[in-house]
């Protein structure tokens, strides 16, 4: 089928070093447009300790890696063999899948793809590479460094111990692995690094992905390159593509709901990262809320038998996408404390109303109002009624993760904007700032559903930049 593909252009390319964040933000993040940027990677670690040339040709440093890292264990994908939507995984060392790797092709699971290996929560102290600037504002590993995404931690610890204690990745594979068509978890952004090898890349936009899934919407193609049922894919014959061949030393950026496959041309290393933050906050909500009706719609049969029926549709959300509506708002709320935080700061930290144009506190009031935007829409669902929700301003500012979360995302937004660090490298006491600029009010605030988080982020807007 792949031969009769319409591919009607490719991915723009730009040079990262002539680019400001509002340029990225303005033309990629907001446009939810894909790009190619070259020149960032030069200073990496991991451009130097992961390649070796050989007769002239830069190739994985398999020896390094498995001399440094073998012990890691890691889900390895057996690329010919397909299990539901995905390729079957398989549980081996980084050193046995190294060793497999170097076997001649007979041996059975000769075309394994090492995928979604959580590097950097394993060695931290090793530095393989600097997050690019372009991707710093990045909520989500932000708050998994210090906060589990599931509050009910008996149910869901082993995921999040092992699948969902950050979304940083190195993915490993050599010449004809590949990834089947798919959309990114959460339908979050991605931004992937080539450190060695060659990737091409097949996009379809948003606005047509729906052409790749059967009547039912159920279920999307598998492989772009096998020949596709017209019968159970009607419409796949009129979708149309861009392509993209990614280089070493190369990133590309992937918007939210862009479906795409992957194919290793060559041996390859690459470093990957889901996120979202304002920009895509929306793509998040859209799909928690889709797979939500759908969870809902399954077991809909036994809604007059079971106790807490929605318990258990929350459940099986955070089962199968990755967190629910519960965790998704715990997650909004400590993020909006901590933007109104540091909004108090600027607006203390400042002797004139300056502040409020600058880039950073624009930045800030942006989130505050994607954040605010989410909340209307779920002020319709369950977290409307009562629940076990309750999280008030001036607990969450004792909290210790709070007070790093706080410091790293000022440490975040100074670099963005400013390009340098803080100048304060201590952490200040969080409450100060609201108690000199005459908010102490802040500090009773208690936010117990959607519509109190619309009401304290209304407030602050006013309180702070509007009178």
């Amino acid at each position: 089928m792949g031969l009769n593909m319409n591919i009607t252009g490719g991915v723009e390319k730009v040079n990262g070093n002539e680019m400001s964040y509002s340029d990225f933000a303005n033309k990629y993040l907001s446009k939810n447009e894909p790009v190619v940027i070259t020149g960032l990677m030069s200073d990496w670690k991991a451009c130097r300790d992961w390649v070796v040339v050989d007769d002239g040709i830069i190739k994985p440093n398999l020896h390094f890696i498995a001399s440094n890292f073998g012990s890691s264990k890691v889900q390895v994908a057996d690329c010919g063999s397909r299990e539901f939507s995905d390729q079957k995984r398989l549980d081996m060392s980084v050193a046995e899948f190294i060793d497999h790797w170097l076997k001649p092709s007979t041996v059975e699971h000769d075309n394994l793809y090492l995928k979604d290996w959580h590097f950097v929560k394993e060695y931290p102290e090793y530095t393989a590479y600097t997050t690019p600037l372009f991707f710093l504002d990045d909520w989500l590993n932000l708050y998994l460094d210090h906060y589990h995404m599931h509050e009910d931690l008996d149910t869901y610890q082993r995921r999040d111990n092992i699948s969902c204690s950050d979304y940083r990745f190195v993915y490993m594979g050599a010449k004809g692995t590949w990834t089947p068509f798919h959309a990114d978890v959460f339908r979050s952004y991605s931004w992937s690094a080539n450190v060695c090898g060659k990737k091409q890349w097949y996009f379809l936009s948003p606005d047509q992905h729906h052409l790749a899934f059967d009547r039912n919407m159920k279920n999307s193609v598998y492989d772009i390159f096998e020949e596709v049922d017209d019968t159970i894919f009607p419409n796949f014959k009129k979708t149309v593509w861009l392509e993209c061949t990614q280089e070493r030393n190369e990133i590309i950026f992937v918007p939210s709901g862009w479906y795409h496959q992957v194919h290793n041309l060559e041996d390859t290393i690459s470093i990957n990262h889901n996120w979202f933050n304002a920009y895509n906050l929306s793509w998040v909500w859209d799909l928690m809320l889709r797979d939500y009706k759908e969870a809902r719609e399954y077991i809909e049969d036994i809604k007059d038998i079971c106790d807490d029926f929605e318990g258990l549709c929350q459940r099986n959300l955070a089962a199968n996408t990755g967190m629910n509506f519960y965790d998704f708002f715990n997650f909004m709320v400590r993020f909006s404390f901590a933007n109104i935080v540091q909004l108090c700061h600027l607006a203390k930290s400042s002797a004139t109303v300056k502040w409020r144009s600058s880039r950073t506190a624009q930045h800030l009031v942006f989130n505050l109002e994607s954040v605010k935007d989410i909340a209307i829409k779920m002020k319709l669902t369950c977290l409307s009624e009562n629940h076990n929700i309750s999280l008030d301003f001036k607990s969450v500012l004792e909290e210790p993760a709070f007070s790093e979360l706080c410091f790293q995302l000022e440490r975040t937004y100074a670099f963005i904007h400013d390009k340098h660090e803080p100048v304060s490298e201590t952490k200040k006491n969080l409450m100060d700032d609201l108690l000199d600029i005459g908010l102490c009010k802040l500090l009773n605030a208690v936010v117990c559903n959607p519509e109190n988080l619309v009401i304290l982020i209304d407030d602050t807007l006013q309180n702070l930049v509007i009178t």
